[in-house]
């Protein structure tokens, strides 16, 4: 039988170090050992984004990441994305426009709008369909084949 293994990396800006199983995945470690459960498993195969968190710059499905493949990096989960008591400009946009469906892909659709918005601060409805292509869990919940990107009319984006 296998033994754990340490794993040093930085979380929402704190580094942080954790004992882990050889082949947990990074979405049961944040979860389980760091108690970041703002990232959710929808169907636990990376086809719906519910667990997406933007790792080393990049947006990633963490129900599909080994956890030891996050030692050392840098990793940005739901719970980083405010900035101590303001919301980012997306999540106030989720609220103001009723963006929020059930809450088990909201953060993933959250986590995408802003890996989005950081590569391209100003998107047309192509890039913000291929942003969310990923988050398949929100239109299957609701019934719909796309999920409106939230655009408040004095928008903070």
């Amino acid at each position: 039988m296998s033994e754990k293994m340490k794993l040093s990396l930085k979380v929402n800006g704190e580094s942080r170090t954790v004992d882990v199983w050889p082949m947990a995945r990074l979405l049961d470690v944040l979860r389980e050992d760091l108690g970041l459960t703002g990232t959710k498993e929808g169907c636990g195969e990376g086809e719906c984004g519910a667990c997406s968190v933007i790792l080393d710059g990049k947006l990633v499905n963490s129900c599909l990441v080994p956890a030891v493949q996050a030692e050392g990096a840098e990793l940005r989960t739901i719970e980083g994305v405010a900035s101590d008591e303001q919301l980012h400009s997306v999540q106030d946009a989720f609220l103001q426009c009723g963006g929020a469906q059930c809450g088990i892909c909201t953060p993933g659709m959250v986590m995408a709008a802003v890996d989005l918005l950081r590569r391209c601060p100003h998107p047309d409805e192509a890039q913000i369909r291929m942003a969310w292509r990923g988050t398949s869990a929100a239109a299957r919940a609701t019934g719909r084949s796309w999920i409106p990107w939230p655009r408040p009319r004095n928008g903070p984006f």
